[in-house]
């Protein structure tokens, strides 16, 4: 037996430190740092006996390195294929994180039962029989999911010795332990420890894992700021509890973008994948409200048609007050600077307040004119008209910038129905014959004058 270690961690952050202090120096967090007694057995808890798959690195030459792409494991989830960046790599650590009851095992679950491999869903947290009741819920036609209530490691690995399963999913890695750490569940260096063992197992035996982790009330994974590196994915699951829709994005991913977004409806039948964004992010109002634009954005390789509001109206108390919900507000600012100085508006003594329907956060600076629009059709309470989008960025002397991969958001635009999009006179657009009128416009002048002159 190894000698016995204590140390220090950041219960917050994961920070490691060589005695006691109030505060932690890396999250600034207060009372959080606790002692862990670590006392480690000298072989790992997954052993793999054939001496067949241990292979002694080699170098090569660069050009000699086989660039051949490895298949990729279908999920059968459309959503979660394009964030992962196609499906499951083999011997892939995939951690998935988000809030309690937001859905993570449900996801997880119901991605098991559709699965055609054979998969171990490992549950730390629910008996078989919860799982089972849930499952019937899902899908109760399922053949190659097996259900494990475990959580010791060394339990876990002789299961799947016994098994062979092609896929892992560990519900949750918090309430793994090890008998080769003398710390409790859920610990720093259990944590470590466990998803270190995981690992080995993956890379080993190419099968793919996928982890399911609690979030701090930062929002941020819970454990250590290692194990987000150690992992080849991080997703997040977000969404509202009170609201139906959840969004997939990936914080991380060695094996695709991590610009890509999955949008689920959370149904009594489970999680349905939403193939058309536009359906959840546009209001179905038949009147015209001022107020409200539309705005063609782009997350990854999807292109999104979401609605800005607006509301401008007389600061009440005095001081105005800028909010803008799901838009950088920084930006916004920037934005009411421009109006003014510019185009000659007086917004400095009105509130103003922003919104992007459906709950989501968008960075796309191409949504700015949409952002214009809205801004200008609440002061002058005029409403634009509903078959108009816009697509362009707002420079800070009035101009209005060319965005990128125009042609794919006049495209969607005109799949979806509308009549005409606003976009900057500089952009070049491939001569083609479009079903929608295009508007190219240079100065914000030349946008107020459009849309309200």
């Amino acid at each position: 037996m190894a000698k016995t270690k204590t140390t220090f961690f950041c219960q917050n952050c994961g920070a490691q430190f060589a005695k006691w202090q109030g505060q932690c120096t890396s999250c600034k967090e207060w009372n959080t740092i606790a002692e862990e007694v670590i006392q480690k057995a000298e072989k790992s808890s997954w052993k793999v006996e054939t001496p067949t798959t241990k292979r002694v690195a080699k170098a090569q030459r660069i050009q000699e390195i086989d660039t051949t792409a490895e298949a990729r494991l279908n999920t059968k989830n459309n959503e979660l294929n394009r964030v992962l960046g196609g499906g499951l790599v083999p011997g892939s650590l995939t951690l998935l994180g988000g809030e309690p009851g937001i859905g993570k095992s449900t996801l997880m679950l119901q991605i098991a039962l559709m699965l055609p491999y054979k998969t171990l869903y490992v549950s730390g947290e629910e008996s078989a029989q919860q799982i089972k009741m849930r499952a019937e819920r899902i899908n109760s036609n399922a053949q190659n999911c097996l259900i494990l209530t475990e959580t010791k490691t060394q339990n876990i690995f002789k299961q799947i010795e016994a098994v062979e399963p092609d896929i892992v999913i560990i519900d949750s890695i918090q309430t793994l332990h090890t008998d080769y750490v003398e710390s409790g569940a859920g610990s720093i260096s259990q944590i470590r420890e466990t998803t270190t063992e995981l690992i080995k197992f993956a890379k080993e035996t190419a099968t793919p894992v996928i982890l399911i982790g609690h979030i701090t009330k930062d929002g941020n994974i819970a454990g250590p700021k290692i194990l987000e590196h150690m992992v080849d994915t991080v997703l997040q699951f977000e969404g509202d509890r009170n609201h139906v829709y959840r969004i997939l994005r990936a914080h991380k991913n060695r094996f695709g973008s991590t610009n890509e977004l999955g949008i689920y409806e959370m149904q009594g039948s489970g999680l349905r994948e939403v193939s058309n964004p536009s359906e959840i992010l546009i209001s179905k109002n038949d009147e015209e409200l001022s107020g409200t634009a539309i705005a063609a954005t782009l997350e990854g390789m999807r292109p999104l048609m979401i609605e800005i509001q607006a509301l401008v109206s007389t600061a009440v108390y005095g001081t105005p007050q800028r909010s803008a919900t799901g838009y950088n507000a920084k930006r916004l600012n920037m934005i009411l600077a421009v109006l003014e100085k510019r185009a000659g508006f007086r917004l400095g003594a009105k509130d103003v307040f922003l919104n992007i329907t459906g709950g989501i956060s968008v960075d796309d600076t191409a949504i700015d004119l949409a952002v214009v629009a809205a801004i200008l059709s609440s002061n002058e309470d005029i409403a634009v008209a509903k078959d108009i989008c816009f697509a362009a960025e707002v420079g800070l002397a009035g101009e209005i910038r060319p965005v990128t991969r125009v042609e794919q958001r006049i495209l969607e635009a005109e799949k979806l129905g509308f009549g005409t999009i606003m976009v900057s006179k500089y952009c070049k657009i491939p001569d083609a014959n479009y079903g929608i009128t295009i508007i190219k416009v240079a100065k914000m002048n030349d946008v107020v004058e459009w849309l309200f002159g």
